[in-house]
């Protein structure tokens, strides 16, 4: 039997908010592969005594999984928690642990996304809205046009926004996001907005107000956002 790899996501924060079948898979699991924040969310379900647990960062992560691969004996299973839904805004490590471990040998378990918890606290359906992260290493620039696009089209827009300290040119944080649209035709004192901050932990936070608002105001790097143009439409309408 070859060696195995659970991804899972693991939600917003919360314990509560992990699955009863990631849990299963972290019980399960030999090795524990993830970021400092992302253990902490599923402490309650790893067994110190019998699984060996390894944080990571971006620098060293790729370092960490080659090392565990080569570890790990046939039958053994590792696994590599997500904040939110492995299957958004990861995809770029998800693709290189696919790599590593062979597509056949990786069960991928979606969780709860912030983008889904933001939808329900703005009351924002997302079957109605533009949905975007640009929490990517990779280029956004038509990421952006499309989000001109679909505000100037009166769509509502949950998003992840781009925290890079590091390099501020490719920071595109909710202050950067209204300056953008601002700069791009929008008026922005009649848009409303949500900016959610640590959801479902005791340190989340709520601003609500006008998409002009949020200029200068700084959030966390574990944050959503929401543009709400949404018009209700019940089924009597029909």
């Amino acid at each position: 039997m070859p060696k195995k790899l659970f991804v899972i996501g693991v939600g917003p924060g919360s314990p509560k908010y992990v699955t009863d079948i990631a849990k299963e898979a972290v019980r399960k699991s030999q090795y524990v592969v993830g970021y400092k924040y992302t253990l902490s969310t599923i402490e309650g379900s790893i067994d110190r005594r019998r699984q060996q647990v390894l944080e990571v960062t971006m620098k060293s992560q790729e370092e960490v999984y080659q090392n565990v691969y080569a570890k790990m004996k046939d039958g053994e299973y590792c696994i590599v928690p997500f904040t939110g839904d492995v299957n958004f805004s990861e995809s770029e490590v998800v693709d290189r642990l696919l790599e590593i471990f062979g597509d056949d040998n990786v069960q991928i378990i979606p969780g709860i996304s912030s983008i889904q918890v933001a939808a329900a606290k703005s009351r924002v359906p997302t079957d109605k809205a533009h949905i975007v992260t640009f929490h990517v290493t990779g280029d956004i620039e038509q990421k952006k046009k499309d989000l001109v696009q679909a505000v100037k089209d009166g769509k509502s827009v949950i998003l992840l926004p781009r925290p890079w300290p590091r390099d501020l040119s490719k920071h595109f944080m909710q202050s950067d996001i209204a300056k953008f649209l601002r700069e791009n035709g929008i008026d922005t004192t009649k848009l409303k907005a949500w900016a959610f901050e640590h959801l479902t932990t005791e340190k989340e936070t709520t601003f609500r107000g006008s998409v002009k608002d949020l200029e200068g105001k700084e959030f966390s790097d574990l944050s959503a956002m929401v543009i709400d143009q949404v018009k209700r439409q019940t089924y009597l309408e029909f």
